[in-house]
C-alpha cells in the first residue's frame, strides 16, 4: 500500500490536528544565524501566543538591540518590566541603551535594579561586575 493509502486509511482527528510551532526556539536559532527580522516575525508569533510573558518581550528587545534598533529595544524592555518589574535582565539591557542615548540618571535606575537582585549563576558575574563599574563611573561609589 503506498504511502497515500496509509495516510489515507490511517488518518483519525488527532493526526489532524495542527502541531504548536516553537517560536521562540524558532526566533533564539534565527538570532543566532544573524536573522534579526526574521526572529523579530517569530517573537511577535510567540508574543501573539502569550501577550503576557515579559521573557519573549525581553528577547524582542535584544533582537532589536542587535538589529540597530535601539528606539525600538528600549520600549520593549519597558514594556517587559510593566508586566515584571523584577525582570532583572529587563533592567540590565535597559540600562546600557539608555546610556546611550546620555540619560544617565535613569540608567542608573536600571543598574540599581540589576544588582538589587542579579543572577546567582557564576556566568552572571561579568554582568555583575560590568553593571558595578559602571554605576561607579556614573559617580555611585561602590556601584550601589
Amino acid at each position: 500500500m503506498n504511502f497515500f493509502w496509509k495516510r489515507l486509511l490511517k488518518h483519525r482527528d488527532r493526526d489532524l490536528r495542527p502541531q504548536r510551532l516553537d517560536y521562540m526556539n524558532e526566533a533564539l536559532a534565527l538570532e543566532r544565524q544573524g536573522d534579526f527580522d526574521a526572529a523579530l516575525t517569530s517573537y511577535r508569533l510567540a508574543l501573539r501566543d502569550d501577550p503576557s510573558d515579559p521573557r519573549i518581550l525581553q528577547n524582542i528587545a535584544i533582537a532589536f538591540s542587535k538589529a540597530d534598533q535601539q528606539e525600538e529595544a528600549i520600549r520593549s524592555y519597558q514594556k517587559a518590566l510593566e508586566i515584571d518589574h523584577e525582570l532583572m535582565g529587563a533592567h540590565y539591557g535597559l540600562a546600557f541603551l539608555l546610556l546611550r542615548r546620555g540619560e544617565s540618571t535613569s540608567a542608573a535606575v536600571h543598574l540599581k535594579a540589576f544588582l538589587a537582585n542579579p543572577p546567582k549563576d557564576a556566568e552572571a558575574q561579568q554582568w555583575i561586575d560590568h553593571a558595578r563599574h559602571t554605576l561607579v563611573g556614573l559617580g555611585h561609589p561602590g556601584g550601589t
